[in-house]
């Protein structure tokens, strides 16, 4: 005859069970906790994407172009508009690039620039010290030069090496290849600043 006694489990004491819960609600609060801070996480960061997108692109300089003002690596901050005055910093779209140059000339004002690289904005010599190595450039435009409606005409500041609105690459921008107007310059730190 065989043995026919069954093997029994030991009941956990006490002491382990009040472990074990202690353990699941310590487990089940952790898993709480990050599930909120995941959802917190993604809500801020689809805002942030919605700012930058929409109301605040942000842009890492290339080029040389708009030395001294802006350099190579520099992180601007744009404000979404196509309202822009004479001087300010414009970016805009270009073949899948986006461009930053300072606006010139606004709809129907007269461009002229001399072979020593002067500006003359209807007939008046243009102040414009921001620029730097005046030169005529890569230009193929006959002056004088009248700006389109709704189109801005920009130069960069590093007039001998910049391609703009002097060059029938890339013309006058028109409002809506515009992205938006720089106003804040957030990298390198030593020299943060508001462009007006």
């Amino acid at each position: 005859m065989k043995n026919t006694k069954k093997r029994t489990t030991p009941l956990p004491t006490k002491q382990q069970v009040e472990t074990e819960r202690k353990r699941y609600r310590r487990q089940k609060a952790y898993n709480k906790a990050l599930g909120g801070t995941v959802y917190v996480l993604t809500i801020v960061a689809a805002v942030a994407v919605l700012i930058a997108t929409l109301i605040l692109p942000v842009l890492q300089i290339e080029g040389t172009s708009m030395e001294p003002t802006l350099s190579n690596g520099d992180i601007v901050l744009l404000t979404k508009t196509t309202n822009f005055d004479r001087g300010e910093l414009c970016g805009f779209s270009w073949n899948n690039k986006l461009l930053i140059k300072r606006v010139i000339g606004t709809p129907g004002d007269w461009i002229e620039i001399d072979i020593d690289g002067t500006v003359y904005l209807n007939g008046e010599k243009l102040d414009e010290p921001y620029a730097q190595n005046l030169s005529v450039g890569e230009c193929d435009l006959e002056f004088p030069f009248q700006v389109p409606q709704e189109q801005y005409f920009v130069l960069g500041d590093m007039r001998e090496s910049s391609i703009d609105s002097r060059n029938t690459l890339i013309g006058c921008v028109e409002k809506d290849q515009i992205v938006g107007k720089v106003f804040f310059r957030v990298w390198p730190f030593k020299t943060i600043r508001f462009f007006n």
